[in-house]
């Protein structure tokens, strides 16, 4: 059975090009939300075995739906990855508190994105 991923990202284009690679270079089934509202009612919904979450969106940030996805029982479990610009020193150490799977930096390379993912979740 496919890994199930859940993307919550603001950006339409990048999360058309996310879901192809993941897609097509992994085989995995991709879920997307383009709000952090909807991310969090599908990750409930859903249960998908990882959410890649973009950390900059409008209403609510990634951040701010990281830690209301630890507080709720049904999806606390649930490993993410974070996608975001923001790589200087002091939010690498914010992020790294956070305790998420990873971190993947903006842009990044489309081809390469499925294995760092799989990486990230050490799913090889």
């Amino acid at each position: 059975m496919p890994k199930r991923i859940l993307l919550i990202d603001d950006e339409e284009r990048l999360s058309e090009v996310v879901q192809t690679c993941l897609e097509i270079m992994a085989g995995w089934e991709v879920l997307t939300a383009a709000t952090a509202k909807e991310g969090l009612f599908k990750a409930q919904k859903e249960h998908p075995d990882a959410i890649l979450l973009d950390v900059m969106m409008p209403e609510m940030d990634g951040i701010t739906l990281f830690r209301h996805l630890q507080q709720n029982l049904a999806t606390q479990s649930i490993p993410v990855i974070l996608l975001t610009a923001k790589m200087q020193p002091v939010d690498q150490a914010q992020f790294a508190q956070l305790g998420v799977a990873g971190v993947i930096a903006k842009p990044f390379d489309a081809l390469t994105l499925a294995d760092e993912v799989t990486k990230l979740l050490k799913l090889s």
